[in-house]
């Protein structure tokens, strides 16, 4: 029987705005037939404070958290939807690894989504089973999403499909299917984002979603010239993975962008974030700047200003853990602003209108190196979700 408000076209695709994990499935070959049963594991600690913090906050104190939550949208890097009030995820993405994930819990809320993608009949006429296949995930990324965006007051991201980051019109032609699907459950556009690699193709998907109102998060950002070309193409959000390009600078050498930062001192993540955030200011882009892979506080701290920080739950729970007074709230600075963006200097070869030839002789080995191993781990789990699907249609009853 099919779940009230679905599509009748959906499966199961679920995450927070960014958490990149690989999850495993197992199936259990019974004779009766197989039963979806899922649940969201509470994967970090009840965050509280103790009674003396209580007190503290009783007497006007605040906590570090509340602190750093003036300066930028912080959006926790979990999937706790079964403790919303304690830690209440604001947005949330819906991919193929979270959906590997769930696989192999026992129980979830979002359990109806993907016995209604199975059990979808619009997927049965298909005529190979890759079309099936592609069918049914597109139906469990929009029975999840639309989910997700009843639980969430934000944006609800949904993956396209990473085998399509150099086909412009493919991921186009699959966003309008997504959309269609997120139509028919009522799910408003506003509500939604697309998330694209940053490919110069997917970046120029992202400039024609964009041209007809769709919303478009381009990821998989390690350059400059992905940030300010995704920046061009009117991106509505634009992630940057900070923590990634420090490690590639430490166990590499050879790429310009990291060794020029480096000999100024500085952290290369940290720095593309900067810069990025710079000259989308400074240059009146739309795009919000998003900072994911963020290892630490003093990462946290030194980003203050950026529109939205991802951070572990390890990190934040040392932020609420801290108390402050009235007068320590202060102490905190807003490290990135507009007008700080207003005197930053960018060099003429920085400024041009980026083409694909620009692009690609821009794209340094370490954008290269790290946007192909996005790419891989994306396709693999999109694969490896295929082949669950594969193995557990059609499901009880049809």
């Amino acid at each position: 029987m099919l779940a009230s408000g679905y599509s009748s076209s959906s499966a199961l695709f679920t995450s927070s705005l960014q958490l990149e994990q690989e999850g495993s499935c197992r199936l259990s070959v019974r004779s009766a037939p197989p039963k979806f049963l899922f649940k969201f594991q509470r994967s970090f600690r009840q965050i509280r404070a103790s009674n003396s913090n209580a007190s503290s906050l009783d007497a006007g104190l605040s906590t570090e958290l509340d602190a750093v939550s003036s300066f930028s949208e912080i959006v926790p890097d979990t999937v706790i939807f079964d403790d919303f009030e304690r830690f209440p995820p604001t947005a949330a993405t819906v991919s193929s690894s979270l959906l590997l994930g769930i696989c192999s819990l026992p129980d979830t809320i979002f359990r109806n989504a993907i016995e209604t993608a199975l059990a979808d009949s619009e997927c049965y006429p298909q005529e190979n089973s890759k079309a099936r296949l592609s069918c049914f995930s597109n139906k469990a990324l929009v029975n999840v999403g639309g989910d997700l965006a009843k639980l969430v007051p934000g944006r609800v991201s949904t993956e396209v499909d990473a085998r399509l980051a150099y086909d412009t019109h493919g991921i186009v032609r699959k966003v309008h299917e997504l959309l269609k699907l997120y139509n028919d459950i009522e799910i408003a556009p506003e509500r939604l984002l697309f998330k694209i690699p940053s490919t110069w193709q997917g970046i120029e998907a992202s400039r024609l979603l964009e041209s007809e109102g769709i919303q478009t998060h381009l990821t998989f950002v390690y350059s400059f010239s992905q940030a300010a070309a995704a920046a061009q193409a009117g991106a509505s959000v634009i992630q940057i993975f900070v923590g990634r390009i420090r490690d590639w600078g430490r166990n590499h050498s050879g790429d310009p962008e990291i060794e020029a930062a480096c000999q100024r001192g500085e952290d290369p993540g940290l720095a593309l974030v900067t810069k990025a955030y710079n000259y989308i200011h400074k240059y009146g882009h739309k795009s919000k700047l998003m900072a994911a892979a963020v290892r630490n506080k003093q990462d946290l701290f030194s980003l203050l200003g950026v529109d939205y920080i991802i951070a572990p739950l390890k990190v934040l729970q040392s932020l609420k853990e801290s108390i402050i007074s009235p007068d320590e709230k202060y102490s905190f600075v807003r490290r990135l602003s507009p007008d700080s963006a207003a005197t930053y200097n960018f060099s003429e070869e920085e400024l041009v209108k980026w083409d694909q030839l620009s692009f690609a002789s821009a794209m340094g080995p370490a954008s290269e190196d790290l946007l192909a191993g996005g790419l891989e781990g994306y396709i693999n789990q999109a694969r490896r979700v295929e082949e669950l699907f594969e193995k557990i249609w059609p499901p009880p009853n049809v």
